[in-house]
């Protein structure tokens, strides 16, 4: 297995065979009649790839990057993705757009690229698009794609800069979408994360502490930062604060009962000194613990 180092928009165009128009961007396609290698890409540029079929395997370490037919992925500099070949599907058909950091410098897309989450390490789900939103994908793909056939002036990188952050913009709405027309199994999941939280509080707290966001969403098979989005748009809160009210609730009613001690109480729900917990319950309720049972 080879490691691909594009570091560059050079790179990636020679190891492909595609012509480079601009030294920092470019729009490609492949539907070659060539068999997938399998490698370990290093991506030091931004990339969005369409995938119009399902060529290859991707994965993140062990994680596998969910993704089919007519869906998009996404990496940026830094991370290390594992491409094995698909044998269902010997020849892969995309289309790609990749662009380096350097493109962005001084500028608004630059400085707000951090708020493009689809980028993350921990997002390793696909966005599914439909008929429609595909239609939208190529018609920007194809704006960039003219501007980089135009002659290079001092309107060019502006244009660009500005036609990706449209279709980033785009990508995030279709994301968002994705997210509400999965209103029916998002509220499953965070059915389970709730019933999971509460056995945990009540079974598991006293010896294995206080409960991780990262914890529940491996019991439900998803990354911790898809995970946290998915509870965010259910609940309208964050996970963690959705585990911090469980908490609480749970304090409340050990509260109740006056033969415990404060101690106790922290013990039981997984604080490993009484004064965190102390602290914990006085930011969430405005009260101590002793303050609460006086009440």
């Amino acid at each position: 297995m080879d490691d691909l180092y594009i570091d560059s928009v050079q790179k990636f165009n020679d190891f492909y065979g595609f012509e480079t128009l601009h030294p920092l961007v470019s729009v490609v396609r492949y539907d070659k009649q060539l068999p997938v290698e399998e490698l370990i890409v290093h991506y030091g540029v931004y990339a969005l790839f369409l995938k119009e079929n399902k060529g290859c395997k991707l994965s993140y370490g062990r994680t596998k990057y969910d993704f089919d037919e007519m869906t998009v992925t996404s990496f940026a500099p830094g991370q290390n993705i594992h491409v094995e070949p698909n044998p269902e599907v010997p020849n892969p058909k995309w289309t790609a757009l990749l662009f380096h950091p350097d493109l962005l410098a001084r500028t608004q897309l630059g400085r707000q690229i951090s708020h493009y989450e689809f980028f993350s390490y921990s997002s390793n789900e696909a966005l599914h698009l439909s008929t429609g939103e595909i239609e939208i994908f190529r018609s920007v793909l194809a704006m960039i794609q003219q501007e980089l056939k135009h002659a290079i002036d001092k309107h060019s990188r502006e244009l660009i800069v500005s036609n990706i952050e449209l279709l980033l913009n785009y990508c995030m709405r279709f994301y968002d979408r994705q997210f509400i027309t999965r209103e029916e199994i998002n509220h499953a999941t965070v059915q389970k994360f709730e019933s999971l939280l509460n056995d945990y509080i009540d079974k598991y707290a006293e010896t294995e502490g206080i409960p991780t966001v990262g914890y529940f969403a491996e019991k439900c098979n998803l990354t911790a930062g898809y995970f946290g989005e998915l509870v965010k748009v259910e609940t309208g809160e964050t996970a963690q604060d959705f585990i911090a009210d469980h908490i609480v609730q749970h304090a409340k009613e050990l509260l109740n009962n006056h033969t415990l001690s404060i101690t106790q109480v922290s013990d039981r729900l997984g604080f490993g000194y009484p004064q965190h917990f102390i602290r914990f319950f006085k930011r969430k309720t405005g009260k101590t613990p002793t303050e609460y049972r006086a009440a």
